[in-house]
C-alpha cells in the first residue's frame, strides 16, 4: 500500500478521485431524490462539445468543458420553467445536439487526441497537477455551499411548494444546483468518462438509500459509499492492471449488491 502511494500519479489520482467521489455523491443525494438522474447523464454527454471547443482552439478543455455544462444547464432550467415540455425531452434535444455538435468540431482536430479520449472513457491516472488544484478549488466552493444552505435545499427537494410558503429562494438554490451539479459531472468525466461518471452519481446515494432511515444519514454514508468504492476501485485497477474508471464503478455496483442482499436478508 505503502509503496502504491509514493508514485506521484497515484497520490494525484487518489486525492482528486476522493474530492469528486465526495463531490458527486453528496448532490447525487438531492439527484436522486428529485428524480433528476438522466439529467447528470445528459451533461455529461453535451460536455463532450465543450471538450472540443477546448482542444479545437488550443486551450484547457477541462475549464471550457465546465463553462459549456454550466450554459447547457441554465437553458434546460430556462426551458423546464418556460415551455410546456418536460425535462427529459429537453435534456434529450440538449444532451443529442451537444453530442453531434462535439463530433464535427472533432473531425477539425487533426491528428489522435489522447485528452479526448480520456475524456470519453476517463483516465484517473493522467490527472496533472493543474487538474488537482481545478478540482479541489471547484469542488470547494459548490461543497460549500451546498453544506451551509443544506436544510434549504432539502426542504426544496422534498417538498418545492412549502419550501416557497416558508420563504426559502427556491428559484435561486434550483439554479445554484443546477450550477453545482453540471460542474461536479464534468469534474466527473475527466476522472470516469463520459461514459460512466453517472454511475457514480447514482450508485452510492442509491447504496445508501437502501442502509440509512433519515435524510441525514443518507447524505452522510452516500459520501462514504462514495469515497470507499474510489479507494477500492483504484486500488484494485493498480493491481489488475484494469482501467481505473471502469473499476470504480464496478467496485461501487458490487457494494449496492451486497448492501442490497445483505438488507432483505436481515429484514426477513
Amino acid at each position: 500500500m505503502l509503496e502504491i502511494l509514493s508514485f506521484p500519479f497515484m497520490q494525484r489520482a487518489l486525492i482528486a478521485g476522493i474530492i469528486v467521489g465526495v463531490l458527486l455523491a453528496a448532490l447525487g443525494v438531492y439527484v436522486v431524490v428529485r428524480k433528476m438522474a438522466f439529467f447528470g447523464d445528459g451533461i455529461a454527454h453535451a460536455s463532450l462539445a465543450g471538450v472540443a471547443i477546448g482542444l479545437l482552439a488550443g486551450f484547457a478543455p477541462l475549464p471550457i468543458a465546465v463553462v459549456y455544462a454550466i450554459l447547457v444547464a441554465l437553458a434546460i432550467y430556462w426551458f423546464e420553467a418556460n415551455t410546456k415540455l418536460n425535462s427529459d425531452t429537453i435534456i434529450g434535444i440538449f444532451f443529442t445536439a451537444s453530442m453531434a455538435l462535439g463530433v464535427v468540431l472533432m473531425s477539425f482536430i487533426p491528428g489522435f487526441q489522447p485528452e479526448l479520449i480520456s475524456f470519453l472513457f476517463g483516465n484517473i491516472l493522467s490527472i496533472s497537477t493543474s487538474d488537482v488544484v481545478t478540482v479541489s478549488i471547484l469542488s470547494a466552493i459548490i461543497m460549500t455551499w451546498l453544506l451551509i444552505y443544506r436544510r434549504h435545499l432539502t426542504y426544496i427537494s422534498l417538498d418545492k411548494d412549502s419550501a416557497k410558503i416558508a420563504g426559502v429562494r427556491s428559484d435561486l438554490h434550483d439554479i445554484l444546483f443546477y450550477i453545482a451539479l453540471a460542474t461536479a459531472v464534468v469534474l466527473g468525466v475527466k476522472i470516469l468518462g463520459i461514459i460512466l461518471v453517472s454511475a457514480l452519481l447514482l450508485i452510492p446515494a442509491a447504496t445508501s438509500r437502501l442502509l440509512t432511515g433519515t435524510f441525514n444519514g443518507f447524505f452522510w454514508v452516500a459520501i462514504l459509499s462514495s469515497v470507499l468504492s474510489i479507494i477500492l476501485g483504484l486500488l484494485l485497477s493498480f493491481f489488475l492492471d484494469a482501467p481505473s474508471g471502469a473499476t470504480i464503478i464496478l467496485v461501487a455496483t458490487a457494494v449496492f449488491f451486497i448492501v442490497a442482499i445483505v438488507t432483505r436478508i436481515s429484514k426477513r
